[in-house]
């Protein structure tokens, strides 16, 4: 059975509320949707790649359980939750695969593989580094990437979220994609 989005909203602040079954009847119906998120993640990266989406969105599962005290307003809001966590674990994983090329946990690959997978791990890094920056100048800035590129979110789900115009969203997408780029770029 397909929720709706107000289903979903209710199931969530059922949650936040302590009703401890909504987290149970919630995760089954909003799964696929997490596994698209992650499998967004993978598009590009090595068949081989150490981590896959089941496992990403099963390591948010485990951190959602863990997140008691979060007052939920909106399906929007727990995507962008979910997006951002998701990033932070593969953040996570690829500075460990950079520290493998010392030695650690290296996995039994091509050298020419090894390379492109190394790379694309030194790409996510740079973009979160870019994001970090950009938090510190502008978090709403920030913000917004996050819940646009990696969440999957449209100006409306964002400007929900953040209780800012769809306009200003769109302006601020644009300024914030140039800024990273630039900063990608120069790096």
């Amino acid at each position: 059975m397909a929720l709706t989005e107000e289903d979903i909203t209710t199931l969530l602040q059922d949650w936040s509320d302590g009703d401890t079954e909504a987290l149970g009847k919630l995760m089954p119906r909003v799964y696929g949707e997490l596994r698209e998120i992650a499998a967004h993640y993978f598009k590009g990266e090595p068949k081989d790649h150490t981590l896959q989406p089941t496992a990403l969105v099963n390591e948010v599962y485990v951190r959602l359980v863990g997140r008691r005290t979060v007052q939920w307003e909106s399906r929007a809001q727990f995507f962008a939750f979910a997006a951002q966590t998701m990033r932070r674990l593969l953040v996570d994983h690829a500075r460990g695969r950079k520290a493998g090329k010392r030695g650690y946990d290296v996995p039994k690959i091509s050298l020419e593989e090894h390379l492109v997978a190394v790379e694309r791990a030194v790409d996510l890094i740079a973009l979160d580094d870019a994001l970090e920056a950009l938090a510190k100048i502008d978090p709403r800035q920030s913000r917004i990437v996050e819940m646009r590129f990696f969440a999957g979110l449209d100006n409306y789900e964002i400007a929900e979220v953040l209780g800012i115009s769809r306009t200003t969203v769109k302006r601020e997408w644009k300024t914030a994609r140039v800024w990273l780029y630039e900063q990608i770029r120069g790096r």
